[in-house]
């Protein structure tokens, strides 16, 4: 299974947020989609970071409440792995694991075009195993 298919599924909606927010406002905007990171993007679609949960505790751990006023872009993550369209699920699962993260933007042509997180890499993988299993189930009852 692909990218591209796990979006034409699930959609290619993304929250996203500018880099010139306040981390303030982009814990309400997690809070209210009820979402653990959002894409950080420019105005023109581009990519230039993601800010999540882990993101933000820090950020309090550092600055303490302090931290709500500085802009996103100070506290995101600036350097993303995103993937193509057309990567397999076992591919993004092992840039997830890997790298230890459980968000994963997906590019086209130079733009967001989706996201990809780790429940959405689990649910297809299960998916999967339990259709192997079913068939092999068929297959022993048959013979």
């Amino acid at each position: 299974m692909t990218v591209a298919r796990i979006l034409a599924e699930k959609g290619r909606s993304v929250v996203t947020v500018e880099p010139q927010r306040s981390l303030a406002e982009a814990i309400h905007l997690l809070a209210e989609k009820r979402i653990g990171a959002v894409v950080v993007v420019e105005t023109d679609g581009a990519v230039r970071g993601i800010l999540s949960e882990r993101d933000i505790m820090r950020a309090l751990a550092e600055k303490g409440a302090g931290a709500l006023d500085a802009l996103v872009s100070q506290h995101m993550t600036a350097t993303v792995t995103t993937c193509a369209r057309d990567a397999s699920v076992e591919d993004v699962m092992h840039l997830m694991t890997d790298g230890r993260f459980r968000h994963v933007p997906v590019i086209e042509e130079g733009r967001l075009a989706g996201l990809i997180s780790i429940g959405d890499v689990v649910k297809r993988r299960i998916a999967a195993v339990e259709a192997e299993h079913q068939a092999m189930r068929d297959y022993i009852t048959m013979a």
